[in-house]
């Protein structure tokens, strides 16, 4: 054989690379320009970091929607009676309480109040739900309540960075942020993480936000109505076939630039200029709700139930995470006086949409695999602030979640009698997040990002999988 021969013959390893680059790469060619990332002229790709990947083990969610109560809704008015506070209204707390340390109150100068709801015990679960849901109270038996949460965050700002966050601290990445990371996007055309809350946030936007994460996984506040995202459409300049130009052009040269140097921020504004592009047309069909039936729409009501319409609309189109926050600055479920009034009329306000999203995912077939989350930043004391309102508590209080492969029916944990503490099946805030991500089949230690040194994680160093919460 000549040695002109011996130079063309081709290894196995050699062989299977130039097949691979023939044959395989048209397919992943023809993907990766279905989705923007491969310039066709400048053959240079952009990595996507939206990108589906799989979860550590098999996961029994594939989307949460998570309900903020925003200012800290009362437990002992909602979901955590307590017929022995009830029976010492305006008395001074027992003894054997003053030593507990509740910020900025003597507990033993203190009155306690007695909730003025009456409650009923619901479905064939029996779960004591406050007769101001009375929605709610229909469905009792898909909801997991929670009566044991705690943390030791006592004002409002910190301790919503700290249940949306992880961290008290601002700049950390939220829970939506870290699905997106760590699982990236089924939606073609609609972001993973999508935010709606009527009112301005007490901690400002960046609570909804991706912190040290790339930008890409940051929250996408959206609204109802024909412009759900402000600046979404372009300007006309840009209209009739020139925008999509302008974006190849763009993205031609940001691909050469991306392929001489790796900036992850490069790859998330590429990305989210695309997913802009592809958004004009998804977007406004996701919340128009003129393509819901009357008896749907009716279902659920408008204000706060329209908001929970949308959301079972995203999630049916692929979104991973919306997050509704129900009140804000102002006007919210910090009820530091008139707390009985206060607590009403915020849960007549929320009622309706909690229920019907509830019965419409589980009629859809959606709830299995839907994970819904109902609570705030904190509970409210069982003493009285002032002459009828309650103060901060986060040191016990209550939420529920519902689908997603969490126990239906069921209550887990308890307060003390009085409701000022967790005391039975205790789980810290930490423990919740570890168990919305174990949902989702994420490994909450596994799932980090390294920061300024040391990996990051949504549970910090801490949280345990709480499992007698799960289905399975």
């Amino acid at each position: 054989m000549s040695t002109e021969s011996k130079s063309i013959l081709l290894d196995r390893r050699d062989w299977l690379r130039h097949a691979g680059g023939g044959l395989g790469g048209v397919a992943l060619a023809a993907l990766l320009g279905r989705d923007g990332w491969l310039n066709a002229e400048a053959g240079t790709s952009v990595a996507n970091p939206l990108e589906a990947r799989p979860p550590h083990a098999a996961p029994r969610a594939r989307a949460i929607i998570y309900l903020f109560m925003h200012g800290g809704p009362s437990h002992v008015d909602t979901f955590d009676p307590k017929p022995v506070l009830a029976r010492l209204d305006g008395e001074a707390p027992p003894s054997r309480y003053h030593s507990l340390k509740l910020q900025f109150t003597d507990i033993g100068k203190q009155r306690l109040m007695g909730s003025r709801q009456t409650f009923s015990r619901c479905g064939q679960s029996g779960i004591e739900i406050c007769d101001a849901l009375p929605r709610l109270q229909r469905v009792a038996d898909e909801l997991c309540v929670i009566r044991s949460l705690h943390h030791d965050v006592f004002n409002h700002t910190p301790a919503i960075w700290m249940a949306n966050t992880g961290s008290a601290l601002p700049g950390r990445p939220s829970l939506g942020a870290w699905l997106s990371y760590g699982l990236g996007s089924v939606a073609d055309n609609l972001p993973s993480f999508v935010v709606m809350h009527s009112r301005p946030l007490k901690p400002g936007p960046g609570v909804w936000g991706n912190g040290f994460l790339p930008a890409s996984h940051q929250g996408t506040r959206i609204s109802t109505g024909a412009m759900p995202i402000p600046n979404l459409s372009p300007p006309a300049a840009l209209r009739g076939g020139n925008q999509r130009a302008v974006l190849d052009y763009l993205r031609e040269l940001n691909g050469t630039h991306a392929a001489e140097r790796h900036d992850p921020e490069l790859d998330a504004r590429i990305a989210s200029y695309e997913l802009a592009f592809r958004m004009q047309g998804a977007a406004p069909e996701a919340v128009d709700l003129g393509r819901e039936t009357a008896a749907t729409r009716d279902l659920y009501g408008g204000g706060f139930g329209e908001q929970c319409l949308v959301a079972r609309r995203l999630v049916e189109r692929g979104v991973r995470c919306v997050q509704i926050y129900h009140g804000g600055d102002n006007d919210d479920w910090d009820t530091h006086g008139d707390n009985h009034r206060g607590q009403a009329t915020r849960l007549g306000e929320v009622d309706r949409g909690c229920a019907a999203l509830l019965a419409d995912l589980r009629a859809r077939g959606m709830l299995d695999d839907t994970l819904v989350v109902w609570g705030g930043e904190f509970g409210r004391t069982p003493t009285t602030e002032g002459k009828d309102g309650r103060d901060h508590s986060p040191y016990g209080y209550s939420m529920w979640l519902a689908g997603g492969g969490v126990r239906a029916g069921h209550v887990h944990g308890a307060t003390d009698e009085l409701g000022f503490r967790a005391v039975e099946d205790a789980v810290h805030l930490h423990d919740l997040n570890a168990t919305i991500l174990n949902r989702f089949g994420l490994d909450h230690e596994k799932l980090t990002w390294r920061h300024e040194g040391r990996d990051f994680r949504l549970t910090d160093v801490f949280g345990n999988v709480v499992n007698e919460v799960l289905s399975s």
